[in-house]
């Protein structure tokens, strides 16, 4: 499974200097999310974080809402190595649970992925990603398109995490969860694994 998922990144570079370089700037605009909004955040703070210079930044990405698109993709890619693993042996709700707990703990860089002006780039991302994987773990429906079913999942997934994430109220991954998994992910699935085994019985 992972390595099926692997494939679905989008191609980088190949030259190991700017492999470090992207890695690096990656991993400046991460540490930095879990500091900051996006919106506040500059290109040459991101640079200086890196240990890169301004003009590798744009040797890159033209812009940094383009170093957030990769971003996106990669934690997209790493979401979903979680979660399927876990629908395709068990239950809808303890994937759900896992999407939901792994995004909780890691919430200021859903935050800025969700609600701080990439949601569309993430949803788009998503699904993108979403097509791209194997369904044999789905219960066929002949009513239901195949590709209007991953659309609609991966897309509603998107909508409830970013309205979550834009609460001030405090939900908990779990109540989340059981929301996800009644209202998209178990009328999707079907079948055994569709059950409800959540937090609300």
């Amino acid at each position: 499974m992972e390595a099926a998922i692997s494939r679905i990144n989008k191609e980088g570079p190949s030259d190991a200097r700017q492999v470090r370089s992207r890695n690096a700037l990656t991993g400046a605009l991460l540490e930095l999310l879990e500091e900051k909004p996006f919106d506040q955040l500059t290109i040459r703070e991101i640079s200086a974080r890196a240990g890169t210079g301004y003009a590798t930044f744009f040797r890159h990405y033209a812009t940094k809402e383009a170093l957030l698109s990769d971003v996106a993709s990669e934690e997209i890619a790493d979401l979903l190595n979680r979660t399927l693993p876990v629908l395709h042996d068990s239950s809808s709700f303890d994937s759900t649970r896992a999407l939901c707990r792994h995004v909780g703990e890691h919430r200021n860089l859903w935050v800025a992925l969700l609600t701080g002006g990439a949601a569309g780039i993430l949803r788009e991302e998503f699904i993108r990603q979403a097509r791209e994987l194997p369904r044999d773990f789905a219960e066929v429906k002949s009513w239901l398109p195949a590709d209007l079913g991953v659309v609609y999942g991966a897309g509603a997934t998107i909508d409830l995490l970013a309205w979550w994430l834009s609460q001030h109220d405090d939900y908990s991954p779990e109540q989340i969860a059981t929301i996800l998994n009644r209202l998209v992910i178990a009328p999707l699935i079907g079948g055994e694994r569709g059950r409800m085994q959540d937090v609300a019985g």
